[in-house]
């Protein structure tokens, strides 16, 4: 492609006269970019668009499959992505024909669950191939990462196995201090340093998950979900998962199989943080081996005093809150700072955090 069919594309049929006239696949590009995005001009047209350069109308598969056919795979998922959550085109996860030839992928996970409402039951059948393949690559990335965090925390005791997360940065300068050189201003490093680790003592600790399922924290959700279940089962270490609205459901018994459990969320709804709290307090066996995960955008439709008064309870038994405004992998926060603050206030943990680095915290407190 050259670089005036590339600014053309960019710019849009507009700059046609300028960057001259769109032949082959390059036209075929041009037709399903303005099929999406033209409907800027319109966002009330979502229906159907004409190409830039006057070619047949396109329909969802058509589209779909001159997408697939014409960009690469990163562009593709970047196109899917916006027509589900940018332009509300629905079909591509309703539509038994448009799934038979979608690529699984996290938006459009997030775009199941936002209107499985919508599927009958042959479509949900075939949708619930997008929660599983999309569920499946998670829990894969995210089990290690888990293992990882709970395998066991540095000694001092060096040791010979050499490995990248347990390299010892102090030591190694130390150690390698008669290799500096004051010219280049380096050290060189003849003798890396390496420390042992012992293993984590993981007894009688509770995990209670509290996610916000509001329509909002659709990721925030999935990513609760593959957590807990990569959680689930780890030597002394008792799980459960509660979602809320304006209503409370414990899903703890569905942790095992996070994609059955996708599948009952009910994305939507008002917003009760103080109840779904109250209810998880109410979980808690032994307050000094308890972790609370508040998983929400603290927008709270409940009763904020209430919210505050059972966090201080949990705190002051001895409970560790941690407060999370995000759950997805850019760990992007969006939320109410003022009573986030509050919640800070009275001793809770609040900020971003990655499923990975979760478990992090976990493997930290129970250590």
């Amino acid at each position: 492609m050259t670089g005036m069919e590339r600014w053309r594309l960019i710019l849009g049929e507009p700059a046609g006269p300028h960057c001259g006239a769109l032949e082959g696949p390059a036209a075929g590009r041009d037709a399903a970019l303005e099929w999406l995005y033209g409907r800027e001009a319109d966002r009330e047209d979502r229906d159907v668009r004409r190409g830039g350069q006057g070619g047949s109308v396109l329909t969802t598969v058509t589209w779909l499959d001159d997408v697939h056919r014409l960009f690469p795979k990163e562009t593709i998922e970047r196109l899917e992505r916006d027509a589900v959550e940018r332009y509300d085109i629905t079909e591509i996860v309703t539509d038994p024909e448009v799934l038979a030839r979608v690529e699984p992928n996290a938006a459009l996970l997030r775009a199941v669950l936002r209107t499985k409402h919508l599927m009958n039951p042959e479509v949900l059948a075939m949708a619930r191939r997008i929660v599983e393949a999309v569920v499946a690559e998670m829990v894969r990335k995210l089990a290690k990462e888990v293992r990882q965090a709970l395998s066991g925390t540095r000694s001092r005791r060096p040791s010979t196995f050499k490995q990248a997360r347990n390299f010892d940065f102090r030591r190694t300068i130390r150690a390698n201090l008669a290799h500096y050189d004051p010219v280049r201003r380096r050290v060189s490093i003849e003798k890396p340093m390496f420390s042992s680790r012992t293993r984590r003592h993981l007894e009688q600790w509770q995990l209670i998950l509290v996610v916000d399922q509001s329509g909002s924290m659709a990721g925030s959700v999935i990513h609760s979900a593959v957590s807990a279940s990569c959680l689930w089962g780890l030597p002394g270490l008792k799980t459960h998962l509660i979602a809320f609205d304006t209503s409370v459901v414990d899903l703890t018994s569905d942790v095992t199989d996070p994609v059955e459990l996708l599948m009952k969320v009910q994305l939507g709804g008002g917003t009760d943080i103080a109840k779904a709290v109250a209810y998880a307090d109410g979980l808690v066996e032994n307050p000094r081996r308890a972790i609370v995960v508040v998983i929400s955008d603290f927008y709270e439709g409940g009763d904020p005093n209430r919210l505050v008064r059972t966090v201080r309870k949990l705190v002051e038994q001895g409970s560790e809150v941690l407060g999370l405004a995000a759950l997805d992998e850019d760990a992007n926060p969006d939320y109410d700072r003022d009573l986030a603050q509050r919640l800070a206030d009275v001793g809770a943990h609040v900020g971003a955090m990655t499923p990975g680095r979760l478990a992090e915290f976990v493997a930290e407190r129970i250590g």
